[in-house]
């Protein structure tokens, strides 16, 4: 199977070609997505929102919305679509139609990174926008929605690990070295849970394989912990870095082998605990959906 960039529009179809399906990772196809949910945060922690056809809520390559549309010129937001429909383009190429009940532009709110799509009002519509603040706000009354929006990325990042995994040759060169908390914040998520067990690993001990089931992430307090798919290593988990989160917010199966690289002190987390820190602190939860933003462009990288 060729490799995919979900980032990118797909070639069209040749004649007597069924058309690909496009942006095949947007959180209304995640089963763990639920609009309902969706709806209640957006309308209770954002800003009412209506548009026209034709008009223009975000341009490619913009980090911060140029009035108009949704709001003045300020931090990026994101939208919930609660009637009507808006189109994705890159590059002038469509890549996507976006309906009723269906999350959008998420990923440069959480990331703080520049636009990678343009969305523009197909029809006549309205919904509620986000800005990263009024997302961290929104989710310590709703925690879960954290979760609903790692199972979106999860589902993208399992979908590239599988082509990599088919790969019969190494990865490109440059394996990611990732953090999620820094000292001052994990100390705060380690005190913010009701229950973690802490487990330690000599180096070279297999903490988790691929296709195992598993219920539990980890936090590195100490040493380091290699993340490998298909015996090739393509992230290093220093101290405040986290893995084995798709278990935690889905219970699937392991999509990736972690080794301690050198002694390491891990916390181990359960999903409860998890969303009781979030409710204490949406910022934990704030900087895990950064940090899988990253992973994902990164992995995304490999596959060019």
């Amino acid at each position: 199977m060729d490799d995919f960039d979900f980032t990118k529009p797909q070639p069209e179809p040749q004649a007597g070609e069924p058309a690909a399906p496009s942006a095949p990772f947007k959180a209304a196809h995640s089963q763990f997505y639920k609009a309902a949910i969706a709806e209640q945060l957006f309308r209770a922690s954002g800003k009412p929102e209506r548009f026209a056809a034709g008009q223009v809520l975000f341009t490619e390559d913009d980090k911060a919305s140029k009035g108009g549309l949704f709001s003045k010129k300020s931090a990026s937001r994101m939208y919930f679509l609660a009637e009507g429909e808006v189109a994705l383009t890159i590059g002038g190429r469509a890549l996507d139609t976006l309906k009723q009940g269906e999350v959008f532009g998420e990923m440069a709110v959480i990331s703080e990174r520049p636009r990678s799509a343009t969305a523009a009002a197909k029809t006549d519509g309205s919904g509620y926008s986000l800005d990263s603040a009024e997302l961290q706000a929104a989710l310590s009354q709703t925690p879960e929605f954290a979760l609903m929006l790692m199972s979106v990325m999860f589902d993208r990042l399992r979908f590239i690990a599988a082509r990599l995994a088919q790969r019969t040759v190494a990865l490109p060169s440059g394996v990611r070295e990732s953090s999620v908390f820094d000292p001052q914040l994990l100390a705060q998520f380690e005190a913010a849970l009701p229950r973690s067990a802490t487990v330690r690993h000599w180096g070279g001990a297999n903490i988790m394989r691929e296709g195992q089931s598993g219920a539990f992430m980890y936090v590195v307090k100490s040493g380091r912990v290699s993340i490998s798919i298909h015996d090739n290593i393509v992230e290093y988990v220093n101290p405040g870095g986290t893995f084995g989160e798709m278990a935690l917010v889905d219970q699937s199966a392991r999509t990736a082998t972690a080794t301690a690289e050198t002694e390491c002190v891990l916390l181990s987390i359960d999903r409860p605990s998890l969303l009781e820190a979030v409710k204490v602190k949406p910022a934990f939860a704030m900087a895990m959906l950064r940090a899988i933003t990253e992973r994902l462009r990164f992995m995304n990288s490999q596959l060019s």
